[in-house]
């Protein structure tokens, strides 16, 4: 399969024209990991946006990075797979990444698009910047409410223990 077919089936990507999909395929790199593989660690600065075109990725934080007690290492936080992206708050603020992403499958492939291109041609093609900070916003949006659940069912336990 094409790097074409692999981002029109990622939400993010979404009502992308297929002009403006061979624009980013143009920009991006296929990458293969096998499991146990860590795409990029938590902490460190991130310039891409990786989308998975097949396999399974672990999405991990380890309560250590900011001081609190780590025994028991990286916690999984999420599994994605195929169709999924991360590593998109990158796009936004050119932060240290927020958590871990570890290989979970072997054979793993993710398309990778370097942050620095996909801004330029969002400058230069602006209905297209559009439609993907509108797809982006929408995608860490869901994220966030996820992870809120997550923080209230993590809470509820806690009283209840």
């Amino acid at each position: 399969m094409s790097v074409i077919t692999y981002l029109k089936a990622t939400d993010i990507f979404y009502e992308l024209t297929p002009t403006q999909l061979e624009l980013i395929a143009s920009i991006s790199s296929e990458h293969i990991y096998n499991r146990g593989e860590i795409i990029f660690e938590e902490n460190t600065t991130g310039a891409e946006l990786y989308v998975i075109a097949r396999g399974l990725v672990e999405i991990q934080v380890n309560p250590a990075v900011i001081g609190k007690d780590g025994k028991g290492g990286a916690q999984t936080i999420a599994t994605l797979g195929r169709g999924q992206s991360f590593g998109e708050v990158a796009l936004v603020d050119e932060g240290a990444r927020s958590a871990r992403a570890q290989c979970a499958e072997n054979g793993t492939l993710v398309v990778k698009i370097p942050r620095d291109k996909l801004m330029l041609l969002c400058d230069t093609y602006p209905q297209m910047g559009y439609r993907l900070m509108r797809n982006l916003a929408a995608d860490l949006a869901m994220k966030i409410r996820n992870t809120d659940l997550q923080v209230r069912e993590y809470l509820t336990l806690m009283r209840r223990a």
